[in-house]
């Protein structure tokens, strides 16, 4: 009797404990997924490269480098008689026109490019996915408002309306990523999330939802919202390059109050006449081939998320 009382007995599980069993069970599936493409894992490792790239500099500044000359903007060395002057011991890319260390420059920088790409995608993501939800889960009037008005986003140029605002006002690098995330979320990644919410709308646990009585707030942001993440993911990845491109192209043109970014590294050696000099090649391809690098590494992670992502691509 004892036994069978023993063998009735039910463990209690907690639930945040199943949730994060659930959660780890399926990253490691993902990860195994995503481990198969190697563009994935290219991509991944320039940009754990980049951050790496980043947390050094401020090491270097506090541990071997003198700030009055590796300073990213206001950095001078005296010691060399003529800027620019090219790669050495002492600065292993060179000296821009203005005597400043350009590795200190760009390592300066990666950190900037990182946070305004980050920043950006955030707020597309958080745009997209309730505005996509909502349109999804009540469709109607609503549904055709907010559609129109992301159609409108989409047909007004993108880089020509940064232009503007930025002779018209001062633009830092959070109202740039504040801008191009508002234009981003309210473009064509809304439209893409609602055609996925839309599929999921018609899941068995929405309606079940709905017939327990959860209101159309819990509906969105507890069911359909959470299971839009995936995809979200996937674009904050493609907006992450377009942000450090877009950044990389106003700076070049002066247009932003940005002190020091890969674009502002570019648009110097232009200012000084240096773009097309093969002699100081060293001003132009390190800026130029980190903005290529870092932009290509977060669309190659995108690509590759997408076969994890979407299940018409994953590999049988």
């Amino acid at each position: 009797m004892a036994e069978a009382t023993a063998t009735t007995e039910h463990v209690y599980v907690p639930l945040w404990r199943v949730r994060l069993s659930l959660f780890w069970k399926s990253l490691r599936t993902n990860w195994a997924m995503f481990s198969e493409n190697p563009i994935g894992l290219i991509g991944l490792g320039v940009i754990l490269f980049f951050a790496l790239f980043a947390l050094a500099h401020p090491i270097l500044m506090n541990t071997i480098w003198e700030p009055r000359v590796y300073d990213p903007i206001s950095g001078y060395d005296m010691e060399i008689p003529f800027h620019p002057s090219p790669p050495s011991a002492r600065h292993l890319l060179g000296t821009d026109p203005l005597g400043r260390d350009i590795l200190s420059q760009l390592m300066y920088s990666t950190r900037y490019e990182f946070a305004l790409g980050i920043l950006s995608a955030v707020v597309t993501v958080v745009i997209a996915t309730t505005i996509g939800a909502v349109s999804a889960y009540y469709g109607g009037i609503i549904d055709t408002i907010l559609m129109r008005l992301a159609d409108l986003v989409i047909m007004v140029p993108f880089l020509p309306i940064l232009i503007v605002l930025s002779a018209l006002t001062d633009v830092g690098m959070i109202e740039l990523a504040l801008v191009i995330g508002l234009l981003s979320g309210f473009g064509g990644t809304t439209i893409i999330i609602k055609s996925q919410a839309l599929t999921i709308k018609v899941k068995p646990f929405i309606e079940a939802a709905r017939v327990a009585g959860g209101s159309d707030f819990h509906i969105i942001f507890r069911h359909m919202i959470p299971n839009l993440l995936p995809i979200s993911l996937l674009y904050m990845m493609f907006v992450v390059t377009g942000a450090i491109f877009s950044e990389a192209v106003l700076s070049y043109f002066g247009l932003t109050t940005i002190q020091m970014s890969w674009g502002i590294m570019i648009n110097t050696t232009q200012l000084f006449g240096y773009l097309l000099r093969f002699d100081t090649w060293y001003l132009l391809i390190p800026a130029s081939l980190a903005i290529t690098l870092l932009c290509a590494a977060f669309y190659l992670v995108g690509r590759a998320l997408d076969e994890v992502v979407n299940p018409r691509l994953r590999r049988r």
